[in-house]
């Protein structure tokens, strides 16, 4: 379904058009529910590293690491960082441990002399390098590597004018975006319509999310080789 069709079938399910449903109001719930299938994506099954099929850059950042300087903070669209490398003087990545803060008795003390970064902590939307990076050992420029996972590649109301763009996850499952903003609409002016659409939203989630399941499990048989008796 293109941006036109779900605006054109949410509206249908409200009994509804743009006066009642306004543009606005509309694209802001379906963006609400285009970002909440995906979350729902990434959570059931990480292992499968679902990504936006909009997106046309892999989930891949860099960043400009500073001498001497611990903290560095990553985009909020970034839903989980999943590895975190740092480029050596010689240009070669290093993978770096993700640990637990809490299980260091003094921060402050802790790997705090510069030098090549080997592990890194999470606090809000920052990471904390142990130890702080140093010129003499890291490079500064597109130093620090983040490897993750994002949220929707939501719409914009020019691409809603334009009409012709489809949401990044299975196609079978576009009409959910539709369900779901025709509900806050329809809780207000239809609500004999909520439970119907709300047992519709759970049949189509639990097929979807059992479908992101069984594709990792259909390629973890095919590039596991089957075992032979040599004896």
């Amino acid at each position: 379904m293109t941006i036109s069709d779900i605006q054109a079938e949410t509206r249908s399910l409200c009994d509804a058009d743009s006066t009642s449903y306004p543009d606005a109001v509309l694209l802001r719930r379906e963006n609400a529910a285009y970002e909440e299938i995906v979350g729902k994506l990434i959570a059931r099954n990480n292992k499968l590293k679902f990504d936006d099929t909009n997106f046309s850059k892999t989930p891949i950042g860099y960043g400009t690491l500073q001498d001497g300087i611990q903290e560095y903070a990553y985009d909020t669209t970034m839903l989980t960082v999943e590895r975190v490398e740092i480029v050596d003087k010689a240009g070669t990545r290093h993978q770096l441990t993700r640990i637990d803060e809490r299980n260091i008795d003094s921060l402050g003390e802790y790997k705090k002399t510069p030098g090549l970064p080997d592990e890194f902590a999470e606090r809000g939307n920052s990471i904390f390098l142990y130890c702080p990076p140093s010129s003499a050992s890291v490079t500064l420029v597109n130093g620090i590597v983040f490897y993750f996972q994002r949220t929707a590649d939501i719409y914009t109301s020019a691409q809603v004018t334009t009409g012709t763009k489809s949401p990044g996850f299975p196609s079978p499952y576009h009409v959910l975006i539709c369900y779901k903003a025709a509900l806050p609409y329809c809780m207000s002016y239809k609500k004999e319509r909520v439970p119907l659409y709300l047992n519709e939203i759970n049949r189509l989630e639990k097929e979807m999310l059992d479908l992101a399941d069984s594709r990792y499990t259909d390629q973890i048989s095919r590039i596991i080789p089957s075992k032979e008796d040599n004896r």
